[in-house]
């Protein structure tokens, strides 16, 4: 599977591990950055993944930072895109089957590279979509982004 990534400086290292590990699964990774813990501007780089999602560079995006926060705002200001903070591997199952998320936003400041984020990123890149309900949710939140955006 084909992901970007990114983060800001301060989930720098958090990237670094998740990269190291994705590739050792056989996915293909883009990695838009940062290349070490110097201050960046996050916007930057959760714009990059963004776009690489919404022009079907990728199937699917990563983005950390401190509190998840800043990313997720970020890229969700993208038309298209569904960008979940996710700290747990139940939310990010969820948030797959029931909101197609195509971003994974982790907080760094509460994670270290570890089983459980492991478990995190396999349940959102493994996890289909139900549709059903979720769909008819989904084509509101489409609507709007295609109305107003």
């Amino acid at each position: 599977m084909k992901i970007a990534i990114a983060a800001d400086h301060r989930g720098f290292r958090l990237k670094s591990s998740i990269i190291k590990y994705l590739k050792n699964k056989g996915h293909k990774i883009i990695d838009y950055g940062p290349d070490s813990e110097k201050s960046v501007d996050y916007p930057n780089f959760a714009l990059d993944v963004a776009f690489a999602v919404t022009k079907k560079k990728v199937k699917f995006g990563m983005l950390m930072c401190y509190t998840g926060q800043g990313m997720a705002m970020t890229a969700n200001k993208v038309r298209g895109i569904r960008a979940a903070i996710c700290a747990d591997p139940e939310t990010a199952m969820l948030t797959r089957a029931h909101n197609d998320a195509n971003i994974l936003v982790m907080p760094a400041a509460k994670m270290k590279f570890s089983k459980k984020v492991q478990n995190i990123i396999e349940m959102f890149l493994f996890t289909k979509f139900e549709g059903g309900r979720h769909l008819r949710r989904l084509k509101i939140i489409e609507r709007y982004e295609n109305k107003n955006l």
